[in-house]
């Protein structure tokens, strides 16, 4: 399974149209076996090709901090699955998720619903 985190420093960006770049894990069922770094692209989360990006790599699940229902909408037409509400260190953000302790908050950033803008 591969797993993206929007990023910045190592710690979960909080806004996914913002983020520096994504930490891609690929792991096994417990534990984390590769990790690679894939640029963000320029623009908003939900308007760039970041989804396209990550589902070709095989990418099948977001875990991210605030995300707008565009983005998430995106993500998952892309066949990748988003858990919201997440901060801190990538690392332990994934092998959080890879323990069953993580849920999503269902939380949306509301002010950019409409048209993604900044």
């Amino acid at each position: 399974m591969k797993i993206a985190l929007p990023s910045r420093d190592d710690l979960i960006d909080s806004h996914f149209g913002h983020c520096e770049y994504f930490t891609v894990f690929t792991t096994n069922d417990s534990e984390i076996i590769h990790q690679e770094i894939i640029p963000s692209p320029a623009g908003c989360g939900c308007k760039s090709n970041i989804a396209s990006v990550l589902a070709e790599i095989g990418v099948t699940m977001m875990l991210a901090g605030n995300m707008g229902d565009g983005a998430v909408n995106v993500l998952n037409n892309s066949g990748i699955e988003v858990v919201r509400g997440c901060s801190g260190s990538v690392k332990e953000v994934a092998l959080a998720w890879l323990a069953g302790t993580l849920t999503d908050s269902g939380d949306s950033c509301h002010e950019h619903e409409h048209g993604c803008q900044h």
